[in-house]
């Protein structure tokens, strides 16, 4: 390599190194072939350029500024410990890359293990399917996008890592039934409930995680038609899965994350001074007492319990 090329790609090891490390210091990557992933897969081959928001709208950042300086502050924002806004169409945001502890937190939530085929739900920039194809190899993971261009980006991207799993552009809800069955589903778009298309192509045992209201849900699958699990503890947000009609947000009347959280759940099954005196009754909840079954044809958000006095039906998926 030329001397600039060695001096950029010490830098990029470098950047590479300290966000390992901020992750850390979060708690997340206890497992060593996570940390291994994140240390080793290069994070800026997937965001060649991104969008800054500023006052004036947004700034494109990319790796072939002419300006250094600009240059190398496309290069320490690729590794921040942030969500970069990667496609803007007519000043809306269409995708992004997650932020990578929130992305560390859920691959070790989801518990992969040796052999097990995933399917991911959302191509993105592709830097999530690299870390899956880091720690299963290529042939186990396959990743879905409605949208042509961001499923050929996130296979270029992922090609120049060194990686070529399954890429398809196809409607998310629908699954992947032509690579099925696979040991877990992950989803890194919001959901406005769980598409029944997907249980029948999971094996028996196991886990979907996906990312409902400002909450990430786990579910243990059980067969075809039912599934049950609570939400993790932190708060996510993520774009909306196009192809499905999603949930408008809607606007809280405190200023609590956890509040909007039972809120965005519980959609127009309560009003807002119904759901606040619900939510301080029971103590102000926090997201792991919520969980989520699906059974029958039918899926309900509870708090506590599923049988619990406290259900609300979810959108038909």
């Amino acid at each position: 390599m030329s001397e600039v090329a060695d001096a950029f790609a010490d830098a990029a090891a470098r950047e590479r190194r300290a966000l390992v490390r901020e992750i850390e210091a979060y708690g997340e990557l206890t497992d060593p072939a996570w940390r291994g992933a994140f240390a080793e897969v290069p994070r800026h081959l997937f965001v060649p350029y991104y969008y800054v928001a500023g006052p004036a709208g947004y700034e494109r950042l990319w790796s072939g500024d002419p300006d250094p300086e600009r240059r190398d502050r496309w290069l320490r924002g690729a590794y921040r410990d942030t969500a970069l806004a990667t496609r803007v169409r007519d000043g809306e945001l269409v995708s992004s890359a997650s932020q990578p502890s929130l992305m560390a937190l859920m691959l070790e939530a989801l518990d992969v293990r040796d052999g097990h085929d995933v399917l991911e739900i959302g191509a993105g920039t592709g830097y999530h399917a690299a870390l899956l194809c880091h720690r299963l190899g290529d042939r186990h993971v396959t990743t879905v996008d409605l949208d042509e261009e961001i499923a050929e980006s996130a296979r270029a991207h992922l090609a120049a890592a060194g990686h070529r799993p399954t890429v398809l552009t196809a409607d998310g809800a629908r699954g992947c039934p032509e690579r099925a069955p696979f040991g877990r589903i992950v989803a890194t778009c919001a959901l406005p409930s769980l598409p029944y298309a997907w249980l029948p192509q999971c094996r028996p045992g196991a886990l979907v995680l996906a990312p409902l209201s400002t909450g990430l849900l786990l579910l243990r699958v059980r067969d075809a038609a039912h599934a049950e699990g609570r939400f993790l503890n932190t708060p996510a947000y993520f774009v909306g899965l196009r192809g499905v009609a999603a949930r408008v947000p809607r606007s809280t009347p405190v200023g609590d994350d956890r509040f909007g959280f039972l809120y965005g759940l519980v959609g127009d099954r309560l009003d807002r001074r119904e759901a606040l005196a619900l939510w301080r009754r029971e103590g102000r909840p926090e997201r792991e007492r919520f969980g989520v079954t699906v059974s029958g044809g039918r899926q309900w958000a509870w708090l506590d319990e599923p049988g619990g006095p406290y259900a609300w039906p979810l959108p038909e998926a």
